[in-house]
This record gives C-alpha cells, structure tokens and sequence, in this order.
C-alpha cells in the first residue's frame, strides 16, 4: 500500500500542537508525524539544516511534487512564527488524517500564496488542478476516527463573563509650595550724641608787670564729635515649610453586566411543534 504524506501549515504554535495531539489520538504513530518550526530548523541536521527559503529541503522532507510556491507559503509562515507539521499515512487513511488537521484551523496554501505575492493567480489554479486530477483511495467514507468524532462532534459551547478588577494610578491634582523674598518698611528711633567747642571770654582787671606778659602765639584746639547711626542686619530661620503625602482609602462600588451563555433544552415532534412535558 503507497504511503501519502500531508502536510498542514498553521500559523499559530497551538494550533499545531493541538493537531499534533490530535493525530496521536486518532492512532497516528508519532514516528510519523513530524514538525517543522524555526527552533527545530536551527537545531536540525542534515536535510533539516538547509535554509528554509531553499525549495529542496521542502521536496526531501515531503516529496519532488512540492510546487515552489509552496516551499514559499512554508518558509515564510516558519518566518513568521508557524509551525509545518507533516504526517505520513497510508492512502486508505488519507481522508481521516485529512479531517483531523483540518479541524484544527490550518492555512490555506494556495490562498497565501496568492495573497502572499508568491505566485500568480493561474499558476496556482493550475497547480490545484492537478492535485484534483489524482484519485483518491476508495475506503476514505470517515474522516476522523469514531472515538475522535465523540469527542469532536456537533457540540454547542457555552461561555460567561468574569469580573477582573484592575487598579490605576491617576494623576488629581499638584500642590506647590514656592519660596519667594518680599521687603517691608520700619522705623526705629536712636539717640546720638554730639559734642561741638563753646567759646568762654572773661573780662580780668588784674594788672601784670610787663615782664609777666607771655607775648608768644599760642593755640587752643577742642575736638568737636558727633554719633552716627551705623545700621546692620542680621536674618534667622522663622519657620520651616514642607509637603508630605496623606494617604486615604475608601471603598467604591463596581457596576458592569456580565454576559453568560445558556443552553434551551426544546424537544419537537415530527411536525415541528414544541412537545407538551
């Protein structure tokens, strides 16, 4: 029996992980799964050494019928953070293997390769055209495994709301202290002092001999003072000013509407009315 393999490119790590899981689950040997990221090309030897932009490493990884432009989709969601994951099955398993990577939101390689700028419309269209033209294997009817499909199958999920309350820090206000110089006028009275000469005259009638008679020149000299204001300042630390912060706590109450999601159970009858309980 031929060997196919498939190859699912997904942009996301988990995404890839989840199909990966999911493939083990459905009884997909994982020596037949691989995965392709940009950690696993840089720790890789041999084929998986060569650089992902190279079409051949694609081709001996996956098969020669790689067209370039998909090497490109390849390499460049691997650049992007994406992962390659390729499982090898047997044609008889190539529909359920199929199903299970496409449950899992794979990218659509010949629609990124257009909207990528990697190849031309036509050629892609082609390209496709020619995968379509092979057939497929005859027992393909499942395409998931039936424990798989349980678990996977027409389920409605149901989702609510939580309440996180988060805080932030805003600034309200500023309080400014400024330390400015203002001059103001005062008056003080002083006594000062003050000594001037005043002259004495004394009329004598006393006679003197002519021989007692200092006829010489002589001077008198009193030194006048006077007091002057001298005026100093001196400054001194009247008070100190300064800012602290006062913390206060208080409570607020939180209004929001929170959604849920409920599930109405209704139960028709063959002609599509409500049955009675």
């Amino acid at each position: 029996m031929d060997i196919e393999t498939l190859v699912g490119v997904f942009d996301t790590k988990d995404h890839a992980t989840a199909a990966v899981n999911a493939l083990k689950a459905g009884g997909f040997h994982s020596d037949d799964i691989s995965i392709i990221d940009s950690s696993s090309l840089a720790a890789g030897k041999g084929a998986t050494a060569t650089d992902p932009k190279q079409a051949g490493l694609w081709q001996r990884l996956f098969g020669d019928d790689i067209n370039k432009y998909e090497a490109n989709v390849y390499s460049d969601t691997i650049k992007g953070g994406g992962t390659v994951v390729a499982v090898r099955v047997p044609e008889d398993q190539v529909a359920q293997a199929s199903g299970i990577l496409d449950l899992h939101r794979p990218i659509n390689v010949p629609d990124r390769a257009i909207t990528g700028g990697f190849a031309p419309v036509g050629h892609v269209e082609a390209a496709a055209k020619t995968i379509a033209a092979v057939p497929l294997a005859a027992a393909q009817a499942v395409a998931v495994t039936p424990k798989l499909a349980a678990v996977l199958g027409d389920t409605l999920r149901l989702a609510e709301e939580q309440l996180q309350i988060g805080k932030k820090m805003l600034e309200t206000g500023r309080t400014r202290v400024r330390r400015f110089t203002t001059e103001r006028e005062v008056a003080q009275d002083v006594t000062l002092h003050e000594e001037h000469a005043e002259l004495l005259r004394k009329a004598l009638s006393q006679p003197a001999e002519l021989a007692d008679v200092d006829w010489a020149d002589a001077t008198l000299e009193v030194v006048e003072t006077k007091e002057q204001a001298l005026v100093s300042k001196t400054a001194r630390v009247v008070e100190e000013v300064s800012l602290r912060k006062k913390g206060d706590d208080h409570v607020e109450t939180i209004h929001e509407k929170l959604r849920r999601q409920e599930a109405e159970v209704q139960q028709l009858d063959a002609t599509g009315k409500p049955r009675r309980a």
